[in-house]
């Protein structure tokens, strides 16, 4: 399966959850192919993306996501911590 074309089809909290799911799926079948293999590179990975994602989205002739809604990711990491 390759990941980064599922994500194409992710537009609905179904589909967000099924593309999670898909992820977690990747990462316990295919860990070698993960960079980020603990919690902590994950988030300084992901860290470091959103702080380049004007240069991922210009460099790939994409529009730079302007309605973003910061809380809610934030929010979203957030309980990954303390919800089972």
């Amino acid at each position: 399966m390759e990941l980064y074309k599922e994500i194409k089809k992710v537009s609905d909290k179904d589909q967000f959850t099924e593309f999670i799911g898909k992820l977690v799926k990747d990462f316990k079948s295919n860990p070698s192919d993960w960079e980020n293999r603990d919690i902590e590179s994950f988030l300084e990975g992901i860290k470091s993306w959103v702080e380049d994602m004007e240069g991922y989205y210009e460099n790939n002739n994409l529009p730079i996501p302007q309605n973003i809604d910061w809380n809610f990711l934030a929010n979203l990491f957030y309980v990954g911590k303390l919800y089972e």
